[in-house]
């Protein structure tokens, strides 16, 4: 369920993109996400903040659009919300107890994440800072290089079907070395 608050509002950007162009697509994603939000939070009664920035930073970017008829605010916005993210991960390696990727798989429940160590946790955060930097660097090249409908393509499908390839890879990884030290720990007994 979670999943379609997230992915609706840009669904719904994507069906206005196609039927009626960038701006007016734009009014409804400027619509539909703080609605997400919203509803979002009456659900779990807990805000997400990666999806609050993005609404925030949307709400810039895209009253700037709006305001000078100039969509390179709204290309900009993924961009520099993924190098927001970027710099959190890199920061709480630094300047936190446990890196940030530790707090957000330490969510999910049933997983024996003592497992990991604290270097495998850093690499994984690192590989998130990484990704953010990269997807980033993609999204403005795709935004400066190519039409307007591959940027909106991109950022509806194929940021989304990064994320979600990126989140499983790391996922698979974490399954991997929790059951590689599952194994090593009975074979010992044997």
């Amino acid at each position: 369920m979670n999943l379609l608050f997230e992915f609706l509002p840009l669904i719904l950007f994507f069906g206005a993109f196609l039927y009626k162009g960038i701006y007016a697509a734009l009014i409804v994603l400027m619509v539909a996400l703080p609605i997400g939000l919203f509803v979002k939070y009456l659900r779990t009664h807990a805000l997400d903040k990666m999806y609050l920035w993005s609404t925030i930073l949307l709400m810039i970017a895209g009253g700037l659009t709006l305001y000078f008829r100039n969509p390179l605010f709204l290309y900009w916005k993924p961009t520099v919300l993924y190098w927001l993210f970027a710099i959190a991960f890199l920061g709480s390696q630094f300047f936190s107890e446990v890196p940030l990727v530790q707090k957000m798989f330490g969510f999910i429940d049933g997983l024996n994440l003592e497992k990991i160590t604290s270097a495998q946790w850093s690499k994984l955060n690192f590989s998130w800072v990484l990704f953010f930097v990269g997807v980033g660097a993609l999204n403005i090249y795709v935004a400066y290089n190519f039409e307007q409908a591959t940027w909106v393509k991109l950022k509806v499908f194929g940021m989304t079907a990064l994320m979600f390839v990126f989140i499983l890879a790391q996922t698979m990884w974490i399954a991997k070395i929790i059951g590689n030290d599952d194994t090593d720990t009975e074979q010992e007994h044997d």
